[in-house]
């Protein structure tokens, strides 16, 4: 067995160390993709997914090149690795890979003029942190899918100020409240704390009886809180919904 030193390039991951900490980053990955797509010399954009759009299966909607738009979409999955700023847009793109259509691969090149501006972002895992304090951000979009209604959930898990984990999904079932898709999520809404903390339920949420007591039980053993975060700081929003370049 031979030390080969500290690690510095693996599965197409970068490491580089400094005295912040460790920083992850994929960016001769991404200069290489955009150099396959022909897009190194594209107009550069500030947001992943234009603000507000809701893509669908159209009925008579302009069809594509449907094995190059798979291909494009698993190579941008990649990224995900290390780029959690791409994972709502990634989520929404990857749901039409069976019949995409011209909207949809409109979608994916935005995505690479977005890889455009800034190919080399990543995440750092810094020294010296409280490696005891662990903050969840977690939202909800209600009935965001044009297609089916089912709501987008989305969370951020940083310990110590470190970001570890991250998910933007949708549903498996179709939520009948915004109250009901953020108890899914385990939303920080108004909504769900209100319900967690009001022992008396309405007929209503009886189907999401599971979800708050498991959350409830975590709240009178003090092991967690559900504080009310406002719109400009909750980070989980770019997990949920396409939002303006000005928030994100």
């Amino acid at each position: 067995m031979k030390n080969l030193g500290h690690l510095k390039y693996f599965l197409r991951i970068e490491v580089s160390r400094s005295s912040e900490g460790i920083f992850l980053s994929q960016r001769k990955y991404a200069l290489d993709l955009l150099q396959e797509t022909g897009m190194s010399g594209c107009q550069p954009i500030n947001t992943p997914i234009e603000e507000g759009l809701k893509l669908c299966v159209e009925p008579n909607q302009v069809s594509t090149d449907k094995g190059r738009y798979q291909r494009l979409v698993g190579r941008l999955m990649y990224l995900a690795h290390t780029r959690p700023d791409l994972a709502y847009a990634l989520s929404v793109v990857s749901q039409y890979m069976h019949n995409p259509g011209e909207q949809h691969m409109n979608a994916v090149m935005r995505i690479l003029r977005y890889l455009k501006n800034a190919p080399g972002k990543g995440i750092l895992f810094a020294k010296n942190v409280d490696h005891q304090s662990i903050e969840v951000y977690i939202d909800a979009n209600w009935v965001g899918a044009v297609d089916d209604r089912r709501s987008t959930s989305g969370y951020f898990t940083f310990v110590g100020d470190n970001l570890v984990t991250w998910k933007s999904k949708k549903q498996n079932v179709v939520a009948c409240s915004s109250a009901k898709a953020e108890f899914r999520g385990m939303a920080l809404g108004l909504s769900a704390c209100d319900i967690a903390h009001n022992p008396v339920q309405h007929d209503r949420t009886k189907h999401v009886e599971v979800d708050r007591f498991f959350i409830k039980e975590k709240l009178d053993d003090k092991i967690v809180e559900l504080p009310k975060i406002r719109s400009e700081n909750q980070l989980a929003d770019i997990l949920t919904k396409a939002i303006s370049s000005q928030v994100f």
